[in-house]
Formats: structure tokens, sequence, C-alpha cells
């Protein structure tokens, strides 16, 4: 079986490719881009060492069925999929923030504020709230988009328009699109008996009109919570079920890594790589309703190149 660990093509037309965390990006004549979405998984802002078999394929799809699905309330970046594993869409500039809307205290946010930290992004949160619960009304907490290698900073609405990294009609939209991107995104996890706990969303822009970009509503960007005995647990004070890339956190934090000075990568063995492939199908079909089709991995970077070609 074959992976996508990294892609190095040549597409007519091209003009520059970009290796990210997850995904290889190639311009092609400033107009569109081609997003292959490899097998690598990312946490704590560091690239693991292993590839996980069929998690671009999760992403990919996850991501392409949710940008149909909210195309009606924002306009966005995607043109076609002409393969399993890459989108092809509108090139943007895109603007250097994650808007990150949070319908429950968890995660990072649980972890600081339980360390005592009250305000984020602007937000004063009330003392006395406990994991996972529920705000009153999602809460959006911005943060920078930093280079590979360098941690995400969280950022309030007012130092955005000071630095000018959006300016402010454009601060609004993005807002507006971005909680009503959730809005929908928590409807359509309800019809799945799921809770959609929060998520980050990024925009760019070109000639003047503003896409959403990127993937949405993914285990990497989301996080999701099983809606039956969420309250009871919550109540108990137990963990949630939970569908979220979190369970990789988790096991590197146990094995003493949170991508901190110093910090060393554990090794990932054959069954830790077989168990996240596993959860990733797992979230793919809990998430979409869908079943799982393993597509041919035999020579998976032939079977791309050719895809992206016939649809170029």
């Amino acid at each position: 079986m074959s992976i996508v660990k990294t892609t190095c093509f040549l597409f007519p037309n091209q003009k520059s490719i970009y290796h990210g965390k997850v995904r290889d990006v190639y311009n092609i004549n400033d107009e569109i881009l081609v997003m292959v979405v490899s097998d690598r998984i990312s946490a704590f802002d560091v690239i693991l060492p292993r590839s996980i078999p069929y998690k671009g394929q999760v992403l990919n799809q996850i991501a392409s069925r949710f940008l149909d699905a909210t195309a009606d309330i924002c306009p966005n970046w995607k043109l076609a999929t002409p393969d399993p594993n890459v989108t092809v869409g509108i090139l943007c500039q895109g603007f250097p923030i994650e808007m990150i809307v949070r319908g429950y205290l968890c995660g990072s946010a649980w972890r600081s504020y339980k360390n005592g930290k009250r305000e984020f992004c602007g937000i004063r949160l009330p003392d006395g709230m406990r994991e996972n619960q529920r705000f009153e009304q999602p809460i959006v907490t911005p943060s920078t988009k930093a280079e590979q290698g360098i941690h995400d900073e969280d950022i309030s609405k007012a130092e955005i328009l000071q630095r000018g990294l959006a300016m402010p009609e454009e601060y609004e939209l993005l807002e507006k699109y971005s909680l009503a991107l959730f809005a929908k995104g928590t409807e359509l996890a309800q019809k799945q008996g799921l809770i959609l706990a929060d998520t980050k969303y990024e925009f760019g822009k070109r000639e003047d009109k503003i896409y959403l970009i990127d993937e949405i509503h993914t285990p990497d960007s989301s996080r999701y919570f099983y809606a039956d005995g969420y309250e009871a647990r919550f109540q108990r004070g137990e963990r949630q079920k939970q569908l979220s890339k979190e369970f990789v956190r988790e096991w590197l934090m146990n094995c003493g890594f949170q991508g901190q000075t110093g910090q060393i990568v554990p090794e990932m063995s054959d069954e830790v790589v077989a168990d996240i492939s596993n959860r990733y199908i797992e979230l793919y079909e809990n998430i979409t309703g869908k079943k799982f089709i393993k597509v041919d991995t035999e020579d998976i970077l032939g079977r791309i190149e050719r895809n992206v070609l016939s649809y170029l």
C-alpha cells in the first residue's frame, strides 16, 4: 500500500509549489490552485515522522462535501475534485488569520482556562466554567496563521485591525461568515448524532471578493462530540466521547510531547499508525454518514498526476 508523503509534480503553466504541514499546493498560472492533500499528519504545529494511510482521502472528501453543502452561505474556492486526494480551486490571497469558532470550552481553550486564563481574544469568560461546557452563544477566537514550525497565537479583533491584517468591513464579513458556517455545520452534525464543538475557517480574497478557502469541518480542523450521552458525561465530569484529531494530541502528550523546544517526537509504531488510520476512517463515516470507500493506492502518485492532468 502506497501513501502520499510528499509530491513534486510539474503541471502545465505551473508557477510554484508550496509544501504545507499536510497539503502540497500548486499555483497554476496565478489563477487556480491544485491542492493535493497528503497523508502527512501534524500536531502541535509539528509534522509527525510517519504518514497515515488514507488520511488525505478522508480529509479531502469530507472538505469537498462540506464546501458543497455550505456554498449558499459563503462563496468558496472549490472548482472541482478531480481525484480523491485533490481539490482544484480559485487562487486567493489568504488572510493571515484563522477564524476559530468555539461552541464549547474544550481542547486548548480549556487547558488555558484551567491554568487561570480568562480573556480569549478580547472575550472575557466567567469564572467557574467546566471542561466541555457549552457557551450560551458560540464565540470567535481568531489566531494568527503562523509559518511552519511556529505556533499560532491568539489575536483579538482590535489587534487584527490595528495590525492591518484585515480591514474593518472585511473582518465583519469574516466573522459573519464564520458564525453562519458554524451554525450550518452544527445543523449537519446534529443529523449525524454529533455536536460540532469547535472548528476553524480560513478565508482569502480575489478581485475584492472574499472566499472560504482550504478545508472545512474535517477532523483536522474541527472537534465533534457524540450527542448521545453528552449531558450525562458532562454532569458527571467525565471526558466526552469525541471525533477529532485530539486523540493524536493526547497520545503525544502521554508520550511527553507537546511541541515545545527540546522535546523529541515519539516513535510511531506500525500499530499506532494503523490505529490512527482506522480512527480517521471512523471519523469519515460518522461525520458524513457514508461508507468510506478505499481507493486504489498501488500507484497513488501516478493516479493523482493523471487525474489532475486530465482536469487541467
